[in-house]
């Protein structure tokens, strides 16, 4: 640099006062214009290497967002002093005294389940007389229990139908089979669950439940089973409407979307879809209405897909800051961000370039989420007045942070990006605060794409956009089965049974929510007429 400057410089000294002072002039606004570029270029290498980072950390780092202990102490010093003092101060007097030094402690066997069946096994001694002589009297018994299985085991459902014929009026008389999700197919309830709950919960590709059926003695062709799960599918839509319409009839309902790779027909690739999910907030269970999910599978990222399945819909949703969400939030939709993402942002930038500011940010977040679980579990107008009693200041406390010190940063600087995606969407970062019945982050929805995250790493690609429907399908009724308690098995099994007899009107009884196990069939058996032709 000091080289250039110097070219800059007159050759002569028989220059005026005037052209030296304007060649000085030069020079200085030379090097203030060079300064500014190489303060640009660090804070563009600065970015570069934060991107390289984080990608490095996507790929081989931890997932956990969380901050060490000392680390964490540090932070809340810098800004939390007299409140960490106060904590600690009020931990130390409610805090009993330490127990006395003990051995380390030793794992404890749980018992066995009670509703398994035992198969014992008897043994007794051979010798009957003591070496004394005397013989040997039994005192008793000693009992030991082992866990056993044996691998999948079939078996064949037996339809016998009494056939009665009257010789009079030349006709025969024969129960009919109940009506099944497959007609004259093969497959029962029990086996349609689960092979679908083994592809969609336990992430089982069909070539792979081929080869564990086939150990227990049955071949089932791949083929049959993906003809079965897709008119499973096709029967299930009705009852999946239903708990479309429940998702979208609560005040506040979770939004998310994940990509899935699609196959491409005649082309041997496969493009990008995604899959969006709709999903009841966790405080639903808390006033008994219980929890549900929907899954729509959809062959873009394009925001008329939720605005499709939006439509009519006035509440609040609670989602990330994709703008295919921002036409809804001008149909009347309140928008409620997330947390968890404004926060994600602030601990990449202070996991990959050590800034402080980002640091003592996420101390301050993480004093948002110690009150959130002391909410979890409140009434929704008490969770509120508890937000407005304590997490108010804390949300007023980091709003001055954060544009105190924007102003220090290159508009460049990860913290700067991450301040001001937390800045720019801050009445809806904030919308929880008033109202009790909105949660601070969409780790709801996120936890509900897990399944298509591990299932695509298994089942690589949806073969095309019906079978992604029809799957969607299947999950939206596995998925909610599971957020309220039930086996999805047994659930989905019963729902297979009573489905192809049960009326439009009565659909509502086998929603995961409403759902109760059958104590046994109640199937009305109605005799079939055959009129027969006699020769005469």
């Amino acid at each position: 640099m000091a080289a250039m400057l110097e070219d800059t410089l007159p050759a002569t000294t028989d220059a005026s006062p005037a052209d030296a002072g304007e060649s000085v002039l030069v020079s200085r606004e030379l090097f203030e214009r060079m300064q500014a570029e190489l303060q640009f270029e660090k804070t563009r290498n600065a970015a570069l290497n934060f991107e390289v980072a984080r990608l490095k950390r996507w790929r081989f780092g931890s997932s956990s967002e969380s901050l060490e202990a000392s680390t964490q102490a540090v932070l809340f010093d810098a800004i939390l002093a007299d409140t960490l003092l106060e904590d600690l101060a009020a931990q130390q007097a409610a805090k009993p005294a330490p127990p006395a030094p003990s051995k380390k402690r030793q794992a404890v066997r749980q018992a066995l389940p009670a509703n398994l069946p035992r198969i014992d096994h008897h043994y007794e001694i051979e010798q009957t007389h003591c070496e004394c002589g005397m013989a040997f009297k039994r005192i008793g018994e000693e009992v030991s229990e082992q866990l056993d299985c044996v691998p999948a085991q079939f078996f064949v459902l037996r339809h016998v139908r009494g056939k009665y014929a009257c010789a009079c009026c030349q006709t025969i008389q024969a129960a009919p089979i109940p009506a099944q999700m497959i007609d004259k197919g093969i497959p029962a309830p029990g086996l349609l669950a689960q092979v679908a709950v083994a592809k969609h919960d336990d992430h089982l590709p069909l070539y792979r439940q081929t080869e564990i059926y086939t150990r227990s003695g049955v071949h089932i062709a791949r083929s049959s089973m993906a003809q079965w799960l897709g008119i499973c599918g096709v029967r299930l839509e009705p009852l999946v409407a239903l708990l479309k319409e429940f998702v979208l009839g609560h005040g506040v309902i979770h939004v998310d979307e994940t990509p899935v790779s699609l196959l491409a027909p005649g082309k041997g690739k496969t493009k990008k879809a995604y899959v969006w999910v709709y999903r009841t907030t966790d405080f639903v269970s808390c006033n008994g209405k219980g929890r549900a999910v929907f899954y729509d599978f959809c062959n873009s990222r394009s925001g008329e897909h939720p605005r499709r399945v939006l439509a009519g819909f006035s509440a609040t949703l609670v989602t990330d800051d994709y703008a295919g969400y921002h036409a809804s939030h001008r149909g009347g939709v309140t928008a409620a961000l997330c947390w968890a993402h404004a926060r994600r942002k602030l601990f990449e930038a202070h996991a990959h370039t050590g800034s402080e500011i980002a640091g003592q940010a996420i101390a301050l977040i993480a004093k948002l989420y110690e009150l959130e679980r002391e909410a979890r579990d409140l009434a929704p107008d008490a969770r509120q007045l508890l937000r407005q009693q304590h997490s108010l200041p804390i949300v007023k406390a980091l709003h001055t942070w954060f544009v105190a010190n924007r102003q220090a940063l290159a508009k460049a600087d990860v913290t700067a990006k991450a301040i001001d995606y937390a800045l720019s969407n801050w009445p809806a970062l904030i919308h929880f605060l008033d109202d009790g019945n909105v949660p601070i982050d969409n780790n709801a929805a996120e936890n509900a794409m897990r399944p298509l995250a591990v299932g695509r790493k298994n089942w690589l690609f949806v073969g095309s956009q019906q079978a992604g429907v029809r799957a969607g399908n299947i999950l939206s009724l596995i998925e909610s089965a599971k957020l309220n308690g039930h086996d999805p098995w047994a659930y989905l099994k019963d729902v297979f049974e009573r489905l192809p007899t049960l009326k439009n009107r009565d659909l509502a009884q086998l929603l995961p929510h409403n759902w109760h196990a059958p104590a046994a069939s109640t199937v009305a058996i109605k005799p079939l007429v055959v009129p027969i032709a006699v020769a005469a």
